[in-house]
């Protein structure tokens, strides 16, 4: 089942791996955790072949920010329990951090790209007494 376009940030949680299908076309695939605190895993699908080159250069623990269209399928293991498995069919994928190269170049609009660090955003996004309700 697909829900919608869904925009993730997360670490590199298991590293891609390539594989290929009948017809001959790459599959890559990795796992991503979106959690802070706790692990929160999502599996990136990618089958798209101008990706196939921002997917190789990933490796484990890489922050990256991935785009695409979030799935939900539901499977039984043995013992005959359903569990739910989350995936992203990946259009973008962003790699984050220092020393990480944008994965698409500027258009030459005279956009900047803006960083802000972390002590510019406060724990709290909107007060109690801002709530209109």
């Amino acid at each position: 089942m697909t829900l919608a376009k869904a925009v993730v940030t997360g670490t590199v949680f298991r590293a891609p791996e390539k594989r290929f299908t009948q017809n001959n076309v790459p599959v890559s695939s990795f796992v991503l955790n979106i959690g802070d605190r706790e692990e929160m895993l999502l599996r990136v699908i990618v089958k798209r072949a101008a990706l196939d080159e921002a997917v190789s250069a990933l490796s484990k623990d890489d922050r990256v920010l991935v785009e695409g269209r979030l799935q939900i399928t539901a499977v039984k293991n043995d013992s005959g329990a359903e569990r739910r498995i989350y995936e992203i069919d990946a259009n973008t994928i962003e790699p984050m951090g220092a020393g990480s190269a944008p994965a698409a170049k500027s258009s030459g609009s005279g956009e900047d790209i803006v960083k802000f660090s972390q002590e510019e955003f406060s724990d709290e996004l909107i007060g109690e007494d801002e709530i209109p309700f």
